[in-house]
């Protein structure tokens, strides 16, 4: 069952790996097959030298196994909530790269500063709420999704504008238009989260890349009119 998202969605998890986004198993990349309403994530705990593409867990959009025999990631719910509130996503990405990681622990969003945010990031990058007692007790997963999703529904944010959010005490979560390219989106996050890091150590003034500068680099990557790439 769904054989070439499976090939995806494990090719997707290794580059976690090649990329440097993921220690041991602290990571996961699901795909959704949207014609079907099902999609497919990482199994809990598999070490990535261990990882086939059989071991990945099909589910429903209702978190049902349809599929698979080993216990789906533990961040699964949090996957179906964006999968289900944000229907234009093909792809979501969850890991604890260092640096985004610290802006999530330090609750801090991280503007956009230069050219090479703005290529994958129109604006800053939201922090979403810590989860109350309550929430947590009640179901973690569940509610770092629904989190998410308030966040950028109160803010007006535009979740394919804004491909990530740092879940506050947490770890960064992104997203995008299929599994390979939300992957790509959490590299992009980690280097401009580094990026930012080192700007700040050079320049604490820095004002933030203008808004008409930002408008360009990203809208030609991005809008109607765009003319970066091959097309």
């Amino acid at each position: 069952m769904l054989e070439d998202l499976k090939e995806e969605v494990f090719k997707a998890n290794l580059l976690l790996v090649t990329e440097g986004l993921v220690r041991l198993t602290w990571g996961n990349v699901s795909g959704i097959d949207r014609d079907k309403s099902l999609f497919v994530i990482k199994p809990s705990g598999v070490s990535y030298d261990d990882l086939k593409p059989e071991d990945l867990v099909v589910l429903d959009l209702e978190g049902e196994v349809v599929e698979g025999s080993m216990r789906p990631s533990s961040d699964t719910p949090t996957h179906r909530i964006l999968y289900r509130e944000f229907p234009e996503i093909g792809g979501v990405t969850h890991t604890h790269s260092v640096n985004a990681t610290m802006f999530s622990q330090a609750g801090v969003e991280l503007p956009c500063q230069g050219t090479t945010h703005a290529d994958h990031f129109y604006g800053s990058v939201p922090v979403v709420r810590e989860l109350t007692p309550e929430e947590v007790a009640e179901d973690y997963e569940t509610n770092t999704g629904i989190a998410i999703a308030e966040c950028f529904s109160e803010r007006g944010i535009n979740p394919m504008e804004m491909p990530a959010c740092f879940q506050k005490f947490h770890a960064p979560f992104t997203w995008g238009k299929n599994a390979i390219d939300s992957v790509k989106n959490s590299v992009a996050l980690e280097v401009c989260a580094q990026m930012a890091m080192g700007t700040w150590s050079l320049n604490a003034d820095q004002p933030g890349l203008p808004k008409h500068i930002l408008n360009k680099h990203y809208l030609r990557k991005h809008g109607a009119g765009a003319y970066y790439g091959q097309g």
